[in-house]
């Protein structure tokens, strides 16, 4: 992390782009399938920075666990963490998403929630795609919080407020969410007591048999008959079984099963959310 006189005035954006634009532009824009970044200027030395929290071994490969020939249990690369490099490609960022400034910090509040980017890093390093929750209404009880790109996002900026940033709360901001629904989740143990010599061999099976339903590149006659499978297993017989920080879960699914979302998250000091 880049170190800032405590004098420096620091300029900190908001940035969001369309999940994959290297990959199909703006398609996935249209769905509100969206990344999120925090970008920084640094007015003395004229210095950008763009910070981001990744999926190390690419999404896909964080949201399922590998099935392989040679092992039983899944095979998980689902490790994340913050990264920062120089610059800020404007381009990218405000062509099909956005690139807006919500504050300013001074240096010393920079380098305290740098600080706390290293600390976040070495204790959060699980990606999770899924938040998972029992309803849809808004008192809905939660039972897992995603931990990914967004998530990231707004607890920095909830840090930065802490720290004493002042937004700018006329700035909305809408982050992407994949929720699960289901009944209380049932805790089935880890990798070693479900596949381990005295294991439940029927739980084992059952597991891998879920995760078969999400292996990449397959061919399309072999992915078409996967989604099928998936779509019993999720929608018809109500399971999933769900993977957080090295535990396995039982999902009991319900309606409506999986929800796809675009919700403001209001910036530090805002005490109202917009209604669209």
């Amino acid at each position: 992390m880049p170190k800032m006189m405590d004098s420096d005035v620091v300029e900190v954006y908001s940035m969001k782009a369309p999940v994959w634009e290297f990959k199909v532009g703006d398609l996935l824009a249209h769905f509100n399938i969206i990344h999120d970044a925090i970008g920084f200027r640094n007015k003395r030395t004229g210095l950008n920075y763009t910070m981001e929290w990744y999926e190390l071994f690419q999404l896909f490969n964080c949201t399922f666990g590998h099935v392989l020939t040679d092992m039983d249990p899944p095979l998980w690369c689902n490790q994340g963490a913050a990264c920062l490099y120089d610059g800020i490609d404007d381009l990218h960022w405000s062509q099909n998403g956005s690139l807006v400034k919500v504050a300013e910090v001074s240096g010393k509040i920079f380098n305290e929630m740098a600080d706390w980017v290293h600390t976040d890093n070495n204790t959060g390093i699980y990606y999770e795609t899924w938040m998972v929750r029992n309803s849809t209404g808004p008192d809905s009880k939660l039972w897992f919080e995603a931990f990914d790109c967004a998530s990231f996002v707004i607890r920095a900026f909830d840090k930065l407020g802490e720290l004493g940033a002042k937004f700018n709360t006329s700035v909305q901001t809408n982050y992407t969410k994949i929720t699960l629904f289901s009944d209380q989740p049932v805790h089935l143990g880890n990798a070693s007591t479900i596949y381990g010599p005295k294991g439940n061999k029927t739980l084992a099976a059952e597991i891998r048999t879920f995760y078969e339903h999400f292996q990449a590149h397959q061919p399309f006659p072999s992915l078409l008959k996967s989604m099928l499978e998936a779509f019993d297993t999720i929608v018809l017989e109500k399971k999933w079984y769900f993977f957080y920080n090295f535990e396995y879960w039982f999902l009991p699914m319900k309606e409506p099963f999986i929800k796809l979302s675009y919700e403001e998250v209001p910036l530090p000091g805002k005490t109202t959310v917009t209604v669209v």
